[in-house]
């Protein structure tokens, strides 16, 4: 149970940012945590090692070392223009950020879109003196919501597409998620203009274009680019024939890497220059969670709650509470296998990859997106989002988000 205690000191530690004079910065309350598994024996060093995901921190280098180059070159200033250049106002902005980068999240993966779209944002804030606070939760609302509908558009649900035993899982997505994740996507902006409300005020857009810094990098930049969008066509082309081949998003965000590592005058620069702390994160959230899952807790929990575990209601209310505590993707990882040794309907299935995606609005915990842009943030121009700041508009918009999604799976 001392894995539970640090796990609850985590999450206070996190809300709070700071004791007396000394504020954390939530890589740094991970490794606290992680250290504090290790130093009092709840996990191994051998098992601690074993425990961090591989993939998920190559993914993120290759992902990092893109976005690094894109912002370096100046191209990502010229991209970011060309996306809002048509956004005269700041609800055509909001609409935008939403809409845009929720659909490109569905097809690139909701980290991908976290790691480029948080410089740009910030980028627009600062350029129209806009709140930065609001432009960054309208990306983070936007990445996690949009990846729904996609079983490529984030870790877990391309866990389901390949395990849960769904047909098609492209079509299968769409049929039922496409319409409530617009849905959704449309009351995040009611949401924001809501609490955001006295930044409306008509104000004209200001987005000019941005100066190229270094023509090479800007090349070496759109190969990289072309090779994630190639490979990303091919990995959905791979799904829908339904070939059974292992090509996973890491080997995606690598070989788009691959280019600048090799070819870049600044690679070292380049890679010096990425966000480490985020690395340290989620390696450090990887000892601290298999702690945690070590000690039976939650799966004795699952086990003893006296409720349909197949359910659709049932499925998004576990999936969206305990992707605050042990992360959505070990949550699939459990709940997935007892779910398919139950028959579970595909309704059942859309639901967990509905419930367990959807709890990122929550809180700042309930998705690895939503710590890539708070990290990025802090690192780029000192802006963060604290805890309460998240909650407050997080809480109510994940209640509306749940329901639309019940609504059409259950009831539609």
């Amino acid at each position: 149970m001392i894995s539970i205690i640090i796990l609850a000191i985590v999450f206070v530690l996190i809300a709070v940012r700071q004791i007396g004079g000394v504020r954390f910065q939530i890589w740094q309350v991970m490794l606290l945590g992680a250290v504090a598994a290790l130093a009092t024996g709840q996990i191994s060093p051998p098992a601690a090692l074993d425990a961090i995901n591989l993939d998920v921190m190559l993914f993120l280098f290759g992902m990092f070392v893109v976005g690094q180059a894109l912002e370096e070159s100046g191209y990502l200033s010229h991209l970011s223009y060309k996306f809002f250049r048509r956004a005269g106002s700041l609800d055509a902005l909001l609409l935008i950020i939403l809409f845009g980068m929720g659909l490109l999240s569905a097809l690139l993966m909701n980290d991908t879109l976290a790691i480029i779209g948080t410089p740009v944002v910030l980028l627009m804030a600062k350029k129209n003196d806009l709140p930065p606070k609001l432009l960054l939760l309208a990306l983070a609302f936007s990445v996690t919501i949009g990846s729904v509908m996609s079983p490529i558009g984030n870790p877990q649900n391309l866990l389901i597409a390949i395990h849960g035993n769904i047909t098609n899982p492209f079509v299968t997505f769409l049929r039922y998620l496409f319409v409530p994740t617009m849905l959704n996507l449309l009351l995040a902006y009611v949401f924001l203009r809501l609490f955001y409300r006295g930044h409306f005020r008509g104000k004209q857009m200001v987005n000019s274009v941005g100066l190229i810094q270094d023509e090479k990098l800007v090349t070496l930049s759109k190969v990289s680019l072309g090779l994630i969008l190639v490979l990303v066509a091919v990995k959905i082309s791979i799904v829908l024939a339904g070939i059974a081949i292992d090509f996973k998003l890491t080997y995606i965000a690598l070989a788009g890497a691959l280019p600048l590592i090799l070819f870049s005058p600044k690679r070292l620069h380049i890679v010096r220059g990425i966000d480490w702390h985020t690395l340290i994160f989620f390696a450090a959230m990887f000892i601290l969670m298999e702690s945690v899952w070590d000690t039976g807790f939650f799966q004795t929990m699952l086990s003893a709650a006296h409720v349909t575990l197949t359910s659709v209601e049932v499925i998004l209310g576990i999936s969206v509470f305990l992707s605050q505590l042990i992360s959505n993707v070990p949550l699939v990882a459990l709940y997935l296998p007892l779910l398919t040794q139950l028959g579970t309907s595909t309704q059942g299935m859309v639901a967990l990859a509905a419930g367990s995606t959807i709890a990122g609005n929550l809180t700042i915990l309930g998705a690895a997106s939503n710590v890539i842009i708070i990290q990025n943030a802090e690192k780029r121009g000192g802006e963060t989002l604290t805890f309460w700041e998240f909650v407050k508009i997080g809480i109510p918009l994940t209640a509306v988000n749940v329901l639309v999604f019940w609504v059409f799976l259950v009831l539609v």
